[in-house]
């Protein structure tokens, strides 16, 4: 962030202004791109560190998984987790954009490097309050080595199905043999020549030639949730539709009153307004109700909300089909078809529908799946599980820049008119929104 801040700081740091009267603008130089591009690095590698992890962490302090009510307590702090994120995301969005429209970039980015400092400064002197679980290996390492040895050993016999001690096994350790699931996994940890493969303290003598039943087990876990996992791929892809609601929402009437209008590329906030107030409201509202009424602990499982988030999301696009559908032929009825930026008589708040229905599901499927993953995991892989989600996130954005190649290069053959054209009167986009839709009851039935 004090990189980021220096490009609006440090005169040299950009290129200068461009002149006005000549129409021309100084590219900016190498130095300048380098300082530009190292910011949006290390504020990647700084979120890829505190995401997964500050969600995994916070679980551990309330993870008790011998006691029954844990489940609703985690269910509980995944939700308000994800709903101040949401809550962060609407500030950032609305006040911080506000300051740096007001005030400029020097005091825009200058806010939240300095929001960052005091952020890192309460880290350190919160640090010795809470329970930390110590780092003893590398997950990514132990599951390579399984993969490797597994293989080295694929021509070996299994043992007899009660002969654990032909296993490999932390000392002290509840599991002594793997279960038969993934079997070709379980060659991994089997123990050849005790007097080679073992070393004096128990471990293995070469972790290359040598895994223990643990490291299967955690692999074997991951790979089983990775069907559900995939699952969320494409509701991250309707998620990430922001270019074509924001072409939308500025060919349509956007005033709430006479003198104010709700800018275009603030109706992704209802997205989040309506995720933040959903996990409130479910929370706070129907299961204490829904509890009280039949006079137990209610609380709906996360399987089931999983699907009912992949169900509104596959609703959410066929909403947005039908809406372009009468937006782009209210455009041509006005005569709008070679003006895209024309504004037709038709309110923008016909679009907040699909946002509010997007959130929802969000709040379903996303927290739902961070829980589910954080329960089938081993405690030892709790920020694997919490990075999963947000992993499918990143994969569902690469693959819709796909979908919309694939669309537009199969849309636009013979000189026809693309189907994601820019000019949005022209093209199809409520067709686009048909696909997505389509492809999201194919993942409804696939989960």
């Amino acid at each position: 962030m004090i990189l980021l801040w220096l490009t609006a700081m440090v005169p040299q740091s950009k290129p200068p202004p461009c002149d006005l009267m000549t129409q021309t603008c100084s590219s900016p130089t190498s130095a300048q791109m380098t300082l530009l591009f190292s910011s949006f690095v290390l504020i990647s590698l700084g979120a890829g560190g505190v995401r997964p992890c500050s969600l995994a962490f916070g679980a551990d302090q309330l993870d008790r998984r011998d006691n029954p009510k844990n489940v609703r307590v985690l269910e509980s702090f995944f939700g308000w987790y994800y709903a101040s994120a949401a809550i962060s995301v609407l500030i950032a969005l609305t006040g911080i954009v506000y300051i740096q429209d007001q005030f400029g970039y020097r005091v825009g980015f200058g806010v939240p490097a300095i929001l960052m400092l005091l952020s890192a400064l309460v880290f350190f002197l919160a640090s010795p309050f809470y329970l930390k679980q110590q780092a003893s290996k590398s997950l990514l390492t132990g599951f390579v080595q399984v993969i490797i040895v597994a293989y080295k050993n694929r021509n070996l016999t299994f043992p007899l199905p009660n002969s654990t001690a032909s296993y490999h096994h932390k000392r002290d350790s509840n599991v002594v043999a793997p279960t038969d699931k993934l079997r070709f996994l379980n060659k991994a940890c089997i123990i050849k020549n005790p007097e080679q493969d073992i070393a004096l303290d128990g471990s293995a003598a070469n972790p290359w030639s040598l895994c223990t039943v643990e490291q299967v087990e955690e692999l074997k876990a991951l790979i089983k949730v990775l069907p559900l996992w995939s699952t969320g791929i494409i509701m991250s892809i309707n998620l990430s539709q922001n270019s074509f609601p924001v072409l939308q929402a500025s060919s349509m009437d956007r005033h709430l009153t006479k003198k104010f209008q709700i800018p275009a590329g603030s109706y992704g906030m209802f997205n989040i307004i309506s995720l933040a107030l959903w996990v409130i409201f479910y929370d706070r509202a129907i299961l204490p109700m829904a509890s009280k009424i039949k006079g137990k602990p209610v609380r709906i499982g996360v399987k089931l909300r999983m699907g009912i988030g992949l169900f509104l999301t596959c609703i959410a696009m066929v909403v947005s089909a039908i809406v372009e559908n009468a937006r782009r032929k209210e455009a041509i009825r006005s005569g709008f078809q070679n003006n895209p930026t024309a504004v037709v008589k038709m309110s923008a708040m016909w679009l907040v529908p699909q946002f509010c229905l997007n959130g929802f599901a969000e709040a379903f499927t996303a927290i739902g799946q961070t829980e589910f993953f954080y329960s089938e995991l081993p405690k030892s892989m709790s920020s694997i599980a919490a990075a999963l989600f947000g992993l499918g996130l990143a994969v569902a954005n690469v693959l819709a820049s796909v979908v919309v190649s694939i669309i537009d290069d199969i849309t636009s053959k013979g000189g026809k008119e693309s189907w994601v054209s820019s000019n949005i009167n022209k093209g199809r986009i409520d067709n686009y929104y048909w696909v997505l839709a389509i492809l999201s009851f194919i993942n409804l039935f696939y989960y």
